[in-house]
């Protein structure tokens, strides 16, 4: 029964994640909430489960020619560089602070995609009257 829990999670990151939202930020939450994996724990799971999603949607994307390929190395570069230095960072934070972090990451996100969608919408029926 463990297993289809996990299972659940996974399909769900998978979605979001092949949708291109990120799908850790769910598997993170359900990891820690609904099962007993630590928020280092967690980053990590994300992290090792990122791959094979990510290579997956990249397939789909690449076949439906989605992919900006001038944007790819300069991003490459800082991503890498930083991804490291976060993670060594994430080492020395306490995970209660991480889970807070984490927590006002996605209510941040979530904001700025709700003005976001409000100011479109705004732009919009401006634009018909």
């Amino acid at each position: 029964m463990k297993y289809a829990l996990y299972i659940l999670i996974g399909i769900s990151g998978g979605i979001l994640g092949g949708m291109g939202m990120g799908g850790g930020t769910l598997l993170i939450p359900l990891l820690t909430f609904f099962t007993d994996t630590s928020q280092h724990a967690a980053q990590g799971v994300n992290l090792a489960a990122f791959i094979p999603m990510a290579v997956a949607a990249l397939v789909v994307h690449i076949k439906n020619k989605l992919l900006e390929k001038s944007v790819i190395p300069p991003m490459l570069i800082g991503a890498v560089v930083t991804s490291a230095a976060g993670a060594l960072l994430s080492l020395k934070t306490d995970a209660a602070i991480l889970k807070r972090f984490f927590g006002v990451f996605l209510i941040v996100l979530g904001a700025a995609r709700l003005i976001a969608f409000a100011i479109k919408k705004i732009k919009v029926k401006r634009g018909k009257k």
